[in-house]
């Protein structure tokens, strides 16, 4: 069963790819420029809801990406943090998912600014994990025991294209990023309640742990690591259970 709904979800992900990536070819040949709205965020909304006429609706002074039967949906590639006047008023009309992409396997092109010419895809050595979500989850903390909000993240595969105009010798570092392009879902985890929020505490994490366990366990920063402990402590899915030194030790509730 769940083979087969996965494997729905990828069919439906693979079309709004390729009306997308169609969209997108007849402009450029046409010359029009196509980068006032990212391909992830495109294709995730055409995920969503293939029915035009229910993206991009205005939803008192804001517009939602989606708005459908299914409630209010919210595609954010960046901070959650500009959110939260959204969040104000669209959680009083109805539900409301936020929808997060999370690059799984990445491959980086690099296109130098004066040529044009871009370099071969080289795979990036980094992997997604649905646990990155944690960091934004902080910057909307007071919202997530809100009745009403959940969360989509979609592990997707993609392909990076980035300007070769950083700071550093090779131009690389602080270079810019031009556009993502997806070819691939991977996977998607849905946080639909309180409960869901275990979702989020990766395998292989003891049955007591500290932050520094979680981390290793998360393959997170220690900041990151320690936001998302705060935040798991927080929506009530672990609890503090002593101290090993000046660590709080942590369990599953």
């Amino acid at each position: 069963m769940e083979e087969t709904i996965k494997h729905k979800k990828e069919e439906y992900f693979l079309k709004a790819c390729e009306k997308v990536l169609n969209k997108k070819d007849k402009e450029e040949k046409k010359g029009i420029g196509t980068l006032g709205e990212k391909t992830v965020h495109a294709v995730l909304k055409g995920y969503i809801e293939p029915r035009d006429e229910y993206q991009e609706i205005k939803i008192g002074n804001f517009y939602a990406d989606v708005k459908n039967e299914n409630g209010i949906f919210e595609i954010q590639t960046r901070s959650f943090r500009n959110l939260r006047r959204k969040l104000d008023y669209f959680l009083n009309t109805g539900p409301v998912t936020i929808v997060y992409p999370v690059p799984y396997i990445k491959q980086i092109r690099w296109m130098d600014e004066q040529t044009g010419e871009l370099s071969e895809p080289r795979r990036s050595p980094k992997k997604g994990s649905p646990y990155l979500i944690l960091y934004e989850l902080y910057q909307i903390k007071d919202y997530l025991l809100r009745p009403g909000l959940s969360f989509q993240i979609v592990l997707m595969n993609m392909e990076e294209t980035k300007l070769l105009n950083g700071w550093s010798y090779n131009k690389k570092r602080g270079a810019s990023r031009l556009d993502r392009i997806p070819t691939a879902f991977v996977d998607e985890i849905q946080i639909e309640g309180t409960d869901d929020y275990i979702k989020l505490l990766p395998e292989g994490l003891a049955d007591v742990f500290t932050v520094k366990d979680f981390k290793k366990a998360a393959k997170l920063s220690s900041s990151a690591a320690s936001v998302g402990v705060n935040v798991l402590f927080y929506v009530g899915v672990i609890k503090r259970v002593g101290k090993k030194g000046n660590a709080y030790l942590y369990s599953r509730t």
